[in-house]
């Protein structure tokens, strides 16, 4: 199976997701906050899109590239979930990198929060992505998806209400 930079993120999020979103069972479409985002990406910086470009590779498409400077762009709309923020760039930097393409940094903005955070690929980086990629592959080529753990972040998933439905019911009665 292609492991996309969705995909990628997921596994940092939430292996549930993960395995859902890759089988099909896909909820961003019914997410506000997924809007809002798409939306952000759209409106903010606006005449970057006349100096950068948005390049898409094999299972990833990077908000804004500079080739000559081997810089990634990616907006987000807080930094709430920064480390599967940042794991998701140091995925877009090997993958440019496994491509033969520069890949010197990557750049986190946050317009709502008026924040930068700087993202550098590390030689532990790698060999830490190709095992993840390897774990990736056996949790998808299970039958089933991970049991479901209630976290902090759940309230704002796309599949909220796809994992925890069941559970919100038997409270009501």
């Amino acid at each position: 199976m292609l492991i996309t930079a969705t995909l990628y993120t997921y596994y940092h999020l939430c292996i549930r997701k993960m395995w859902l979103h890759a089988h099909g069972i896909t909820m961003e479409h019914q997410s506000d906050l997924v809007s809002i985002g798409k939306h952000l990406h759209e409106a903010v910086y606006p005449r970057r899109r006349d100096r950068y470009r948005e390049f898409q590779l094999e299972g990833a498409k990077i908000d804004h590239y500079d080739p000559q400077a081997g810089i990634i762009h990616e907006i987000k709309k807080s930094n709430r979930n920064e480390h599967a923020h940042i794991a998701q760039v140091k995925y877009y930097l090997w993958l440019l990198k496994e491509k033969g393409q520069k890949a010197e940094r990557g750049i986190l903005e946050y317009p709502l929060e008026r924040r930068t955070c700087e993202v550098f690929l590390e030689d532990k980086d790698s060999s830490a992505i190709e095992r993840h990629i390897e774990d990736m592959q056996d949790i998808l080529g299970r039958a089933c998806p991970e049991r479901k753990e209630k976290r902090s972040h759940c309230r704002n998933c796309s599949y909220e209400d796809f994992c925890w439905v069941e559970e919100e019911s038997k409270e009501a009665i």
